[in-house]
């Protein structure tokens, strides 16, 4: 059977409707299948992750040693530094070869812990040439070393530089924010912290990919077990374990986003696959970004794993296509 479309589009009028075939299991493909198993083979063949200290962890990764191979470097990347709350932040910018269209302040994931800008090159310069903007993805400090608040704090400087150099060094106020996991989470903290602190809402889209917005866990991230699919229960207490270090109430809306006033925030979409412990994250967190008047796109992926955008395959290319679409009309 062909899948359903994995898309629900909403104004802030209008009620998000889901088509609960998305779920079911007749609807993921022979592909997605395929390249779970794949994932779930790789990582089961690896000895206990969290043995290891993170910073040998994130130093295998950048070297191309981690369980998934490393992307090339991308050919428009350059980095540079600003200023910071708690010293400087390294900016890795990606620049379309004519005069970018907008510019997509990017959030990397990893669970606060892991991951960096240099990782998501791949992605992101795709992201260049399907929308001729410009990237901008920040290497915002990561736990445990550098617990909550500072990633965050981080990440609000970027966002702070670009609304203050970006008309200037890129001629363009078009201005998108996003990211994947922990990414997304960190970019609703921006959005958040830059309405009530600074009284701005500079950004015109908000591209959320597989979000984690509640630390106290939604029931799928409770639930999950210990399938290794990229992401599981233990993984994600560890990460919030580490992230939480030096304390922080999960309830704050800083933390989980969840929990906030939503208000005036910027269109948004919101992508999860259906084989993700962060389902109810996303299927939570739609409806109360609507409800707070905002416009919203949720779009779910038939067996798509933990941010299955990152892994080749036509559900994955499908879920870029959309996200690009989105960004260059908002």
């Amino acid at each position: 059977m062909s899948s359903p479309l994995p898309e629900t589009r909403a104004s802030s009028a209008a009620p998000l409707v889901v088509d609960p075939a998305l779920f079911e299991e007749a609807a993921i493909t022979p592909e997605t299948r395929a390249i779970n198993a794949g994932i779930v083979k790789a990582l089961g063949a690896v000895p206990d992750r969290w043995v290891f200290p993170m910073a040998m962890l994130r130093k295998l990764r950048l070297e191309g040693k981690g369980p998934f191979p490393l992307a090339p470097e991308s050919s428009y990347a350059q980095v540079i530094e600003i200023d910071g709350p708690h010293g400087p932040v390294p900016l890795r910018i990606l620049t379309p070869p004519t005069p970018p269209k907008g510019v997509y302040l990017h959030i990397h994931g990893g669970g606060w812990c892991l991951g960096s800008a240099r990782e998501n090159d791949g992605l992101n310069h795709r992201f260049v040439e399907r929308t001729g903007f410009a990237v901008v993805s920040v290497e915002y400090r990561l736990a445990p070393e550098e617990p909550w608040p500072r990633g965050p704090d981080d990440c609000e400087a970027a966002a702070l530089w670009l609304m203050h150099e970006g008309p200037a060094r890129f001629g363009t106020d078009r201005f998108a924010i996003g990211g994947e996991s922990a990414g997304a989470n960190l970019s609703v903290a921006v959005l958040l912290r830059l309405r009530d602190k600074h009284g701005l809402t500079p950004f015109r889209a908000a591209n959320l990919t597989a979000g984690a917005y509640d630390l106290g866990l939604t029931p799928s991230a409770r639930q999950w077990g210990d399938e290794p699919l990229v992401l599981n229960t233990r993984d994600i207490n560890v990460f919030v374990g580490h992230y939480l270090r030096e304390g922080g109430d999960i309830a704050l809306p800083d933390i989980s986003p969840l929990q906030a006033n939503l208000k005036d925030l910027p269109p948004a979409l919101f992508t999860i696959g259906t084989r993700d412990a962060l389902l109810d994250d996303t299927l939570f967190m739609a409806p109360r970004w609507l409800k707070a008047g905002n416009a919203a796109e949720l779009a779910i992926y038939p067996g798509g794993c933990h941010v299955f955008i990152g892994f080749p395959g036509s559900l994955a290319d499908q879920a870029l296509a959309r996200s690009h679409a989105f960004v260059s009309a908002c």
